[in-house]
């Protein structure tokens, strides 16, 4: 029985070396920034989260079955440490903090009012929105990356954007 190449592959990426899976983490560390960021709002949560999100997608590496989901993989569970941390830490941050450093970043009225919608949308529609305008990714990405069908995501990002216009 001759194996595929496919199955080779899978082979390969699932014993994939300390070296070259640090390698291809480190093309995606920026994305991974990116979106703890928004989420956490603090460099060193954030840097503590990218360390998590790296330990735990080392660990279980082997459940992942496709090279080419290696991002989306990896961005979810970035955004599960993101959220696990905001759990354990059980805070809100402060509107006001938000509003000082993004005044201070862009002076700007229009990215400050944003910011305010942002924070007053449900949560699952933010990270959506988060995610296709922040990060330019696509519908079908996004639904790759909370499994969730395309069209859940669809409804959730035009709701966000409702929400958002009605706070605007």
């Amino acid at each position: 029985m001759e194996n595929t190449m496919d199955e080779i592959r899978m082979v390969d990426f699932a014993q994939m070396d300390e070296e070259a899976f640090f390698s291809r983490l480190y093309v995606e560390h920026r994305k991974m920034y990116a979106i703890a960021y928004s989420y956490l709002r603090t460099e060193a949560d954030t840097l503590e989260v990218i360390q998590e999100a790296s330990c735990r997608a080392w660990m279980k590496r082997k459940k992942l079955k496709d090279e080419q989901s290696f991002t989306p993989w990896l961005i979810r569970i970035t955004i599960n440490c993101c959220m696990d941390e905001l759990r354990r830490k059980k805070r809100v941050v402060p509107t006001e903090k938000i509003i000082e450093k993004a005044a201070r970043e862009m002076k700007s009225n229009d990215r400050i009012d944003l910011e305010r919608a942002m924070n007053r949308i449900k949560p699952k529609y933010r990270h959506v929105v988060t995610l296709k305008y922040y990060h330019d990714m696509t519908t079908i990405e996004i639904a790759k990356v909370l499994k969730r069908p395309e069209g859940t995501i669809k409804t959730w990002l035009r709701e966000g954007l409702k929400q958002l216009r009605s706070y605007l």
